[in-house]
């Protein structure tokens, strides 16, 4: 594939994973976007409404907004991981064929 249909393509990826972001905020109206945690929650009260946890958490952030914080910064750092480690044996592929 020759670099502009590479270009093209790419490009076409990202708006592509936009959309799919978007639409969901765009249509559906009103929705909670709660996460599982929560959910769970409610379903073993349900089950069992005199149930408590084995433990607590170490460290319980001071609200929602550092929690997402908190959260966004280890999904940034793992994806800056993974996109080093790909362009890491990436580049060492290239220079692998480089050589020969």
């Amino acid at each position: 594939m020759n670099q502009s249909k590479q270009g093209i393509s790419n490009w076409l990826l990202i708006a592509g994973v936009i959309t799919l972001a978007i639409l969901p905020l765009i249509f559906v109206r009103g929705a909670e976007f709660a996460g599982a945690d929560g959910q769970a929650e409610e379903a073993i009260g349900e089950v069992k409404p005199g149930y408590e946890p084995w433990f607590r958490p170490l460290f319980e952030p001071p609200s929602g907004e550092v929690e997402s914080l908190l959260f966004s910064s280890q999904a940034a750092l793992g994806a800056g991981i993974i996109g080093y480690a790909v362009g890491l044996y990436k580049g060492r592929s290239q220079q692998q064929r480089n050589k020969e």
